[in-house]
């Protein structure tokens, strides 16, 4: 007999909410649907088992039924089915799950249950006009039962003519959703969402080319592979495996560095495998390539959340039906088990790293460039995984070296200890824009480190922060005999007067848009006449405002270098001393007046001396700073230097 009804919501009809902000994406309605009729199997699995059904079992599968031509799709199960009473319950009361009592009762047959929330059945009404439920109870003596819905909160239910145990669900494609009414659409929907259920899920058959076309087989189309690779033991698996697996999941990606293989029961569930990937392009890193899921079911590759930032960079899939879902099983929610989730993946990422290194380290140094940003974002990013890489991380020098951070202090220690006993190690990020700098040292007998990484500028400040008695200074921040200091740097013999005139000398022929320091030192005769160098804190500090490091304000400023003049040097001298012949430096103290006036003098004397301005320009040429109409003057100059020197 066939009744009617309202269907149990407290508010007058819960299908807008469903369609609109219940579920973000309307494609997921099949993966609840097929997830739905899994979890039907596993249940009459679950009642087998423990001898509660003790007639023959048939082969457990969902079939997927597609007819474009009617626009219907159907999923239909063999599973435990459904009495009057239970569509009742479970259909017609919205979010009153079953899978919460069913796993108590069969909790040592079944390890457990996707759906938990009731309302997977109804996101069918997202892409759905109408909706009918054909269902046979598994149980003695049980009628089946037909129900069927149009979108409203009314409902029919009464007999069906359903011969065999489980259930259909029919669905009636809506004319605005009739992307999911045609073969190529759902076949997508399959391959993202139930290509690893641990039921086999058909869809059609399986096809062959014949007479120059696709036909059918008489074989079932099996979309998915029942036990995935990470549900498997370790040492079931080889290399090859774990290979394969990645390239299915990406395929076209090179090579993974290395993979984890992550399996614990306690006091989580969690299983996964996970792959370092190899980065081409340092600055474009993909932050969605971990797929998340729940019993084998594909929930979402969006999992900041649960895993850390820094984790995000990996590639892979985590399971794990201790991950709390929404009732969209879309987004994460906030929980204790995701902080220890987070953590132990944190934790065994580390363990895996560390083990690289002590057993492997030669092809931990080989593949160190590729997982060098990784490992400084970690380290960058959690406090926990820091203390613990700060044993495996390795430091790459200009020869292409690789030490571990301690052993290369205590390398460099013995000659680049400065006078106030901190170790002192130097660095370049590009070993051709700085290699004077770079020769400049190794003759000195020091080593330089190349850190080319974007993060570099925030790496060497946690350094700092790690390091005890240890300062980081890249290779162009002073002059050579500056940048350890062994001792006090001896003074230069010029007047307060004599050095305001040599400031103001330099300064006027340098660039605009930059702020310039200029000092005088002693760098012997053999050095450069100038050299043009950078503050390692302010240039360190804007490097981290450009990444967006919350130091705006460094960003904001002009660049400032410090403009270092060798007063040994031949040719500065003869500046100096051509200067003072043409516009004498004052004597004693002046006023303000006097001041401007010699200043004045002083740079229109710099604006024509022809000397001054090719030794700047070298300097300028050297840090990369000549650029421009300023770069073309220079390069007509020395032409006319060389033809003077060779063709008169």
């Amino acid at each position: 007999m066939e009744n009617k009804g309202k269907i149990g919501v407290t508010t007058e009809n819960i299908f807008p909410v469903i369609k609109k902000f219940l579920y973000s994406d309307h494609e997921i309605f099949l993966r609840e649907l097929v997830a739905n009729a899994v979890d039907a199997e596993q249940k009459m699995k679950a009642l087998a088992q423990s001898g509660e059904f003790d007639k023959a079992l048939s082969e457990l599968c969902v079939r997927i039924e597609l007819d474009e031509a009617a626009k219907t799709l159907k999923i239909i199960d063999n599973g435990i089915g459904m009495t009057e009473e239970e569509v009742d319950k479970y259909i017609n009361q919205i979010a009153f799950s079953s899978a919460g009592e069913f796993l108590e009762k069969y909790k040592d047959q079944i390890g457990s249950i996707i759906g938990h929330f009731g309302l997977g059945f109804y996101s069918a009404f997202m892409v759905a006009k109408k909706v009918s439920i054909d269902t046979l109870s598994w149980k003695d003596g049980a009628k089946a039962v037909r129900w069927s819905c149009d979108g409203s909160p009314e409902y029919e239910m009464g007999e069906s003519d359903k011969k065999d145990r489980g259930t259909c669900i029919t669905l009636h494609i809506d004319d605005e959703e009739s992307e999911f009414a045609t073969k190529g659409r759902i076949q997508m929907l399959l391959d993202k969402y139930c290509k690893f259920m641990p039921v086999p899920v058909i869809f059609g058959k399986q096809q062959e080319w014949k007479d120059g076309k696709y036909v059918d087989t008489d074989k079932d189309n099996v979309i998915n592979t029942l036990e995935p690779i990470w549900a498997k033991k370790p040492a079931e698996l080889s290399k090859e495996d774990y290979d394969k697996f990645y390239k299915g999941l990406y395929p076209m990606a090179e090579e993974p560095l290395f993979h984890i293989h992550l399996n614990v029961d306690y006091p989580f569930n969690l299983t996964g495998i996970l792959y370092f990937p190899k980065i081409k392009d340092k600055m474009e890193v993909r932050k969605d390539k971990i797929q998340l899921y729940c019993n084998q079911m594909f929930v979402t590759d969006s999992v900041d959340n649960i895993v850390p930032d820094f984790l995000t960079l990996l590639h892979g899939v985590i399971d794990s039906p201790d991950i709390p879902l929404n009732v969209s099983r879309s987004y994460l929610q906030s929980d204790a088990n995701v902080k220890k989730i987070s953590g132990y993946i944190t934790k065994k990422v580390a363990d895996r790293l560390e083990e690289i290194f002590k057993k492997e380290r030669e092809e931990l140094e080989n593949k160190w460039d590729n997982l060098k940003l990784f490992i400084e974002y970690g380290m960058l990013s959690d406090e926990k995984f820091c203390d613990r890489a700060l044993k495996f991380c390795l430091l790459k020098n200009t020869d292409g070296k690789y030490f571990s951070i301690e052993d290369y202090k205590t390398a460099v220690a013995p000659v680049q200890t400065d006078k106030d006993n901190k170790v002192v190690l130097l660095y370049a990020t590009d070993v051709d824009a700085q290699y004077s700098f770079i020769e400049a040292a190794k003759n000195k007998g020091y080593d330089v480190l190349w850190l080319d990484c974007h993060l570099d500028s925030y790496f060497v400040n946690m350094l700092e922060q790690k390091l005890e008695n240890c300062t980081l200074c890249r290779v162009d921040a002073d002059s050579v005999d500056q940048l350890i200091k062994k001792e006090d740097a001896s003074k230069v013999d010029l007047s307060e007067n004599e050095l305001t005139d040599m400031s103001s000398l330099f300064q006027a022929v340098l660039p605009q848009g930059n702020e310039y320091y200029v000092q005088a030192v002693n760098m012997g005769e053999n050095a450069a006449p100038v050299l043009i160098t950078q503050s390692e804190f302010m240039r360190r500090h804007r490097e981290m405002s450009a990444l967006g490091g919350g130091m705006n304000f460094y960003g904001e400023m002009p660049a400032f270098y410090n403009i270092n003049v060798n007063v040994q040097h031949p040719l500065v001298a003869k500046i100096l001393s051509e200067k003072a012949a043409q516009v004498p430096v004052l004597e004693g103290e002046a006023d303000e007046a006097a001041k401007n006036e010699q200043k004045g003098k002083v740079e229109a004397y710099a604006r024509e001396n022809a000397l001054l301005a090719q030794v700047c320009d070298l300097a300028l040429l050297s840090a990369g700073l000549l650029k421009g109409k300023a770069l073309a003057d220079f390069l007509a100059r020395s032409q006319k230097v060389v033809e003077d020197a060779y063709l008169k």
